[in-house]
């Protein structure tokens, strides 16, 4: 938390409020007593208030860093989400917030007694090949299995602990199907189609192998499920169903959190497709090209999907996005940076980027403006409203990764449309959608 100019002064009237001079001492006697106190705020944190004068008034100044620390007060954890603060009750919550803060990198914990028989080191020919094909001079064409494992970082030891052996990474790439079991018991991706029942599923296809095979599988379920439409690209026909689902697909394979309960998602649907993944929220916001910021959830995984050519450098995959939904629908794709990760691009099956005329006559900008973001948003709490009326702002923000502002913008915008009302009493009530012009 920062305070800056702005927290001088009421929120209200922009009037420099202050406090009494005479009391200011004991307000900061008083505050470091409470911070200190293990039974109100643990564990305890080190702050130094500052008393200076300003504009004439007596004034506190209290700089709050960041903590790696999981703090409680009274006994309960809360979540900064925006100007809110949500309290956290699930303990998968609370695990997913030390992930968070701790900045851990699961993939790299150490199991000492997987051995070699519980990998499917029998994908490595393979998995040269792949990456010999994406760079013909590949360091991996000289390396013995072994020597291939530990450049990749999939062998290595715990520094904190002295434990040496196979990790996480390791597992979820090569691991056979009853060891990742094992190790991550509710790692899966589930893969629906939703076009005629839409309360069940058309098709449907579980994937719970390693991470090389599932991003196969996968595939596989999208190319059958979604069409090919024409696309020329510098006089290359380019697949845009395959460009769009890689990037999907690639993303929520990778960057997932591995130790988290939540099962992934693939789901088509007659005018969207998304992706569902645990993560360790970073920003909390809706990424566009503008405003990405790249960040590894897990590198040794990401590092090794580009060295066998199935992902590019960091940040690309968002361009592609952007760039490619675009010409396939004719929309811009949503990304959520939330606990949950949520990449959601528009399908419309009467859209042509080239029908009926020249391709580059069609071309539009994939700069996402600030009125189309917030329609991103608008839609976003739709669908969490329609799935659940009942929802207040703050668990918006809290499942949706959005902060308080967008949130409270996004429904005065909504009930201004006539889009949205309130039905009932604040306590009890429910929102009810009048019209779908979202």
């Amino acid at each position: 938390m920062r305070y800056t100019y702005q927290n001088l002064r009421g929120r209200r009237s922009g009037i420099l409020i202050g406090v009494p001079e005479k009391a200011a001492q004991d307000l900061v006697k008083n505050f470091v007593s409470m911070i200190g106190n293990p039974d109100i705020i643990s564990p305890t944190v080190y702050l130094t208030p500052d008393i200076f004068e300003y504009e004439g008034k007596t004034v506190i100044h209290i700089r709050i860093t960041t903590s790696s620390e999981v703090h409680s007060f009274k006994k309960t954890i809360y979540d900064r989400v925006g100007d809110a603060d949500v309290k956290i009750t699930a303990t998968g919550q609370i695990a997913q917030m030390y992930i968070r803060k701790q900045k851990i990198f699961t993939e790299k914990k150490v199991y000492p007694y997987v051995k070699d028989e519980d990998l499917r080191l029998d994908m490595l020919p393979r998995l040269r090949r792949m990456a010999l094909t994406w760079n013909d001079k590949h360091p991996w064409d000289k390396m013995d299995d072994t020597e291939l494992l530990k450049s990749a970082g999939l062998i290595g030891k715990d520094l904190e602990t002295g434990k040496y052996g196979y990790n996480l990474a390791a597992v979820m790439l090569l691991g056979r199907d009853d060891v990742i079991l094992n190790v991550a018991p509710v790692y899966r991706t589930d893969a629906l189609l939703r076009r005629v029942n839409i309360d069940r599923y058309d098709d449907r296809l579980l994937v719970a192998t390693n991470l090389i095979d599932s991003y196969d599988l996968l595939m596989g379920f999208a190319e059958k499920h979604l069409l090919d439409k024409f696309y020329l690209e510098d006089d290359v026909r380019i697949s845009l169903r395959n460009k769009i689902s890689r990037e999907m697909l690639v993303n929520t394979l990778i960057h997932r959190e591995f130790t988290s309960t939540y099962i992934a998602k693939f789901i088509i649907e007659k005018d969207k497709m998304y992706t569902e993944n645990a993560n360790r929220a970073i920003h909390g916001e809706i990424i566009t090209p503008d405003n990405l910021e790249p960040d590894p959830k897990n590198p040794i995984i990401a590092a090794f999907f580009r060295n066998i050519g199935l992902a590019d450098e960091l940040g690309s995959g968002v361009r592609n996005l952007y760039k490619y939904g675009k010409r396939y629908s004719g929309q811009n794709p949503q990304l959520v940076d939330g606990d949950i990760f949520r990449i959601v691009v528009p399908l419309n099956d009467n859209y042509s980027f080239d029908a009926g005329s020249d391709n580059t006559k069609n071309k539009t900008s994939t700069k996402t403006s600030k009125a189309e973001n917030d329609v991103l948003i608008e839609t976003l709490i739709l669908n969490h409203l329609r799935e659940n009326p009942k929802m207040t702002q703050k668990e918006i923000c809290s499942t949706a990764g959005l902060s308080m502002r967008a949130v409270q913008k996004a429904f005065a915008s909504l009930q201004k449309k006539s889009i949205l009302r309130r039905d009932g009493a604040k306590m009890n009530g429910s929102w009810v959608i009048e019209s779908t012009e979202d």
